[in-house]
């Protein structure tokens, strides 16, 4: 076959598409930017009215000067964002521990045959325990209660115990959440990991948690957003975080500025979070769609 030949067979081989399909993408094209225009001008409208109707309010001037002054607001914005550190670092060695702590409370109580029932119901009361135990008073017993015990070689940082406080609590969440993703697992897995020489614990390690924790990836991600938004609660104990670097300047000028600061400053960090939840979540569920996952 000559080039001409070839290069005329895959000219006609080229897809041309119909005009009644380009007329029907037209239309969807048409149609999106339609209902994008109409979302946009919707949005403009309702953020007009709630605006309109918040500054007409007759306690708006007042409203607006004891909380959101720009005067307050520049002075406390570097210190909370100083404060913000403890925050981070209380998120990233909590969340491990807590992921840690969580897997081997689900795996407790997982464990099969009455030799482990001491170890399953251990692990049932504490997470009964500290699922239906407010997490601010738990804050307020481990942080107030330890240090009263004066136990020798016992830490009596405020900051210490708060994360410890934190732990306890997400610990018996997270356990939770694991177990879920374990029980999910078709018990097929486990027979056909066994019939294969493997021991329960490597059909367990091997097998089971891979895909368990596939499963629980987005809820495991939203609990670390709360995680990371209950970090500040570590104030109540006097650690100065970007709560308590809020309150220290409110408390000082009777203005409630530096509160709104610190609660933007978590919402402009939690949002890239949840927004990454959100994707992973969606992502997940295409491939759980496509067969891509187990």
């Amino acid at each position: 076959m000559t080039i001409e030949k070839a290069a005329a067979v895959a000219e006609a081989d080229v897809y041309v598409p119909s005009a009644r399909r380009l007329e029907r993408e037209r239309h969807k094209r048409a149609r999106t930017r339609r209902a994008t225009a109409i979302a946009a001008l919707s949005t403009l409208v309702t953020a007009a009215v709630l605006f309109l109707v918040v500054t007409n309010s007759p306690g708006w001037p007042r409203t607006r000067e004891t909380f959101f002054s720009a005067e307050y607001a520049r002075e406390a914005l570097p210190k909370v964002i100083d404060g913000l550190w403890l925050n981070l670092r209380l998120l990233v060695v909590c969340g491990a521990a807590v992921l840690v702590i969580g897997m081997l409370l689900a795996v407790a109580r997982t464990l099969r045959g009455p030799v482990f029932f001491p170890l399953r119901a251990l692990a049932a009361a504490y997470t009964d325990f500290f699922r239906g135990l407010p997490l601010i008073i738990c804050l307020l017993l481990v942080v107030f209660g330890v240090p009263a015990l004066r136990l020798a070689g016992v830490t009596t940082d405020p900051v210490l115990l708060g994360g410890a406080a934190l732990t306890l609590t997400y610990s018996a969440y997270v356990a939770e959440v694991f177990r879920a993703g374990i029980e999910s697992v078709h018990p097929s897995q486990r027979a056909a990991a066994r019939s294969l020489g493997l021991s329960s614990g490597q059909a367990l390690r091997f097998v089971v948690l891979p895909q368990a924790v596939r499963r629980v990836v987005p809820p495991l991600l939203n609990d670390l957003v709360s995680l990371q938004k209950d970090t500040g609660l570590v104030s109540i104990a006097g650690a100065v975080d970007a709560v308590y670097a809020a309150q220290i300047i409110a408390s000082k000028e009777f203005n409630y500025t530096p509160y709104v600061v610190a609660g933007l400053v978590f919402v402009a960090l939690t949002i890239p979070m949840t927004r990454f939840t959100d994707w992973v979540t969606a992502r997940m569920d295409r491939q759980r769609a496509q067969g891509g996952t187990t």
